[in-house]
């Protein structure tokens, strides 16, 4: 498995792809256009993770703002799940984030429940949800990961 940043469009329109057509945007009803678009902006990194040269996931980083740090979408290949590649991503994320804020943030959707219970297994806590807020009926959960205080870790 390998983990880049990627400023490709080419590349970045798969990732749209494979977003749109994947559990839980089918549920939250982004289109492609949409996936797309949620990709792009100045302040966002898109890493793909590729295996034997094939895409098999991606994941989407906003490092600036009142989250810094936050780990806008993680999307693994349907046939690639259950393999530890979201481990994976999320540790290297949460290196690449604890470098410049003491705290990752991230949302999922309430129905999405085997991709929260890894997110809880690796030390994310729920601290708020956001009632309808891309569907009705449906939350958006968010979590955070910290190792401090912000006021601590810019005495550093």
């Amino acid at each position: 498995m390998k983990i880049d940043l990627t400023t490709d469009e080419n590349i970045i329109d798969e990732c749209g792809l494979l977003m749109s057509e994947s559990e839980p945007w089918l549920t939250l009803k982004r289109d492609l256009k949409s996936c797309k678009d949620a990709m792009r902006g100045e302040n966002k990194e898109v890493y793909i993770v590729t295996e034997n040269l094939e895409l098999v996931g991606f994941a989407v980083l906003q490092m600036t703002g009142t989250f810094r740090g936050y780990i806008q979408s993680i999307i693994i290949k349907p046939s690639h799940r259950d393999r530890g590649i979201g481990s994976e991503l999320l540790a290297f994320f949460e290196e690449r984030i604890f470098q410049i804020s003491p705290n990752v943030f991230m949302c999922v959707s309430s129905f999405n429940t085997n991709a929260a219970r890894l997110y809880y297994k690796m030390g994310y806590e729920k601290v708020g949800e956001l009632k309808d807020f891309i569907v009705k009926g449906k939350s958006e959960i968010l979590l955070r990961k910290t190792i401090g205080a912000i006021s601590e870790f810019n005495q550093k």
